[in-house]
């Protein structure tokens, strides 16, 4: 096992948990950490949430689940090349998502639109609602009573005005200050992993071509490679082999670059790494690679009249659904029910965020269809 750096998140250092537990036995309190996320309730929904496709689309496409043991893997490699904490990062990756909505980003739009009279929707606050609330699983408190370092680093983005509600976590935000450089590592495996699976699933369902790649440097680099080395592949082979291959570039080239920054900061513990700004980066170069891949997906993918169809359809649920909750709470389930006494609008929203693709679609039929099988 490598020897952390001494400006790595140590777990026998923790800033600690919200309510005080002892010490784990046979695993570090990052372990411990890692394995209530794995065993909650909301990462196992993960697996009927999507990125981009809907649920039923097929069963080939990424999932919430699949991607964030994607992130995982990638930040733990990156993780590992910097001696920092892998545990950490694996467990940030694996929580990252908890708090997305059904159908992906439309979702997440559309119930944030719903809630704007009320402190809006964002995801990132949202998965720190579920493992800081509502996972119901201890006998002594509410969520999953996490270490701050993992807190910190599930909230990667959140408004001063927020920040001032979350107490120690909120504070970095307030104070203009970084996360620990395990949670720097995982926000930067989420990007490389969700572009590159994207371009796979893109290809996959037919809605971007190989041609289509072509004229983006990045892919065409790699896949002008793999057609020398192996002139005769062709179908999902040389796709994968492709896609491998940019995913270990951004690997190679984040590492390079993020030991680089450390070397010329040389921080000399975790308190100088939340002092400086960001220390993990890719190069000018891989940064300007990435940035044309995502405006390629964005313009070619993401906006897919399919790919619309679908989202229109994800923000038409999404709103019907708030709309009558909010006016019959009773329709919901007991436990949201009883919270909806003391906040109406943010218990739909949870009930709403909890849900996955098809239980939405679920609920959307036996709410609105008159059929007899829906009641």
């Amino acid at each position: 096992m490598l020897e952390l750096a001494p400006y790595a998140a140590n777990p026998e250092q923790s800033r600690g948990r919200r309510y005080p537990e002892q010490a784990p036995y046979g695993r570090n309190q990052f372990q411990r950490d890692r394995d209530r996320i794995i065993h909650s309730s909301a990462f196992r929904r993960l697996e009927y949430k999507t990125q981009v496709f809907v649920n039923h689309e097929g069963d080939l496409f990424r999932t919430r689940l699949t991607h964030s043991l994607e992130v995982a893997q990638i930040a733990r490699a990156i993780a590992r090349n910097l001696n920092l904490q892998e545990d950490l990062a694996e467990g940030i990756a694996l929580a990252h998502d908890l708090g997305h909505t059904p159908f992906g980003h439309a979702g997440q739009d559309a119930l944030n639109d719903c809630m704007k009279a009320h402190g809006g929707f964002e995801h990132n606050l949202q998965s720190l609602r579920v493992v800081d609330y509502l996972e119901q699983r201890y006998a002594e408190f509410d969520g999953l009573n996490l270490s701050f370092e993992m807190r910190e680093g599930i909230l990667k983005h959140c408004s001063v005005k927020n920040a001032r509600t979350l107490g120690d976590v909120g504070e970095r935000f307030i104070k203009k200050q970084q996360p620990s450089l395990e949670a720097q590592v995982t926000n930067l495996a989420d990007e490389i992993a969700y572009n590159n699976h994207d371009v796979d699933d893109g290809l996959r369902s037919g809605l971007i071509t190989l041609q289509q790649l072509s004229e983006v440097q990045i892919f065409a680099e790699h896949l002008q490679q793999v057609k020398k080395l192996y002139p005769a592949l062709e179908g999902r082979r040389l796709i994968h082999e492709t896609v491998r291959r940019m995913i270990n570039a951004q690997v190679v080239d984040l590492s390079r670059q993020s030991a680089q920054l450390i070397a010329e900061t040389a921080p000399r513990n975790i308190d100088e790494v939340r002092s400086n700004p960001p220390l993990i980066a890719f190069s000018d170069a891989m940064r300007k690679q990435q940035n044309e891949l995502k405006r390629f997906l964005r313009t070619q993918l993401y906006q897919h009249y399919r790919v619309n169809r679908m989202s229109a359809k994800a923000r038409l649920i999404i709103r019907e659904l708030f709309a009558v909750f909010i006016e019959d709470p009773a329709l919901m389930p007991d436990e949201f029910r009883a919270y909806a006494e003391k906040d109406q609008p943010r218990a739909v929203a949870d009930y709403i965020a909890g849900m996955t693709d098809r239980y939405a679609i679920r609920e959307y039929r036996r709410l609105f269809a008159i059929e007899e099988q829906s009641l």
